[in-house]
């Protein structure tokens, strides 16, 4: 990790992350969450004024990124909410198996590395009758906005911790052992090559 990414690209993702169409995003998919949820990708918090604490009892936050971590202590605080930060990155989820009621996970899985085995990680620890609640961005339907996808998502990576703006986001859910049985897709306002919205819940197959 370098200075940029220490002390520049944290906060440039949390104002990316916080636009106004993002968090309606976020205010459909996050107040499902119910008992003990574990939220991948946890960042600086923007998911805590969401959840209805009413239905849920404690949340751990997986985040690799210290400095992340420290910009969401304020808003944990403020919360009033359990949580748990873990410092590990996705694909080390140290959690037990079946343990957990809800995996939340929102305009993260465009980052991860590993995709494959973070969800593998997500599958494992869910109980029986759990769901996961996604919310992400990626591949467009449309082939000309899916060619510049293409295109850009190499120098778009490099400038964004490693974000890709091209990943078919339910076909990589379902190919790791999940069926989709909430399916919402479409374009939020904002750059077309980067607002092709996916949000909805899978269950393990």
């Amino acid at each position: 990790m370098g200075w940029y990414d220490d002390h520049i690209l944290p906060h440039c993702i949390t104002l990316a992350c916080n636009t106004r169409p993002v968090r309606l995003q976020r205010e459909k998919i996050v107040p499902q969450a119910t008992g003990d949820v574990l939220e991948i990708g946890f960042g600086g918090g923007p998911n805590l004024p969401y959840y209805d604490r009413r239905n849920i009892r404690k949340v751990w936050g997986l985040e690799p990124a210290a400095a992340m971590r420290k910009l969401a202590e304020a808003p944990i605080a403020a919360s009033g909410i359990d949580v748990e930060l873990i410092g590990l990155p996705g694909e080390e989820i140290p959690l037990d198996a079946a343990s957990i009621d809800t995996v939340l996970v929102t305009y993260t899985l465009c980052t991860i590395g590993d995709v494959a085995a973070t969800l593998a990680g997500m599958r494992r620890v869910l109980r029986p009758g759990g769901r996961l609640l996604f919310c992400e961005h990626g591949s467009a339907p449309d082939p000309g906005v899916r060619h510049w996808q293409d295109k850009l998502n190499s120098g778009w990576g490099r400038i964004t911790g490693g974000c890709n703006m091209n990943r078919d986001i339910p076909y990589i859910i379902e190919t790791a052992g999940f069926s989709i049985i909430e399916d919402n897709r479409m374009y939020i306002p904002g750059l077309r090559i980067l607002s092709y919205n996916f949000w909805g819940a899978a269950v393990i197959r």
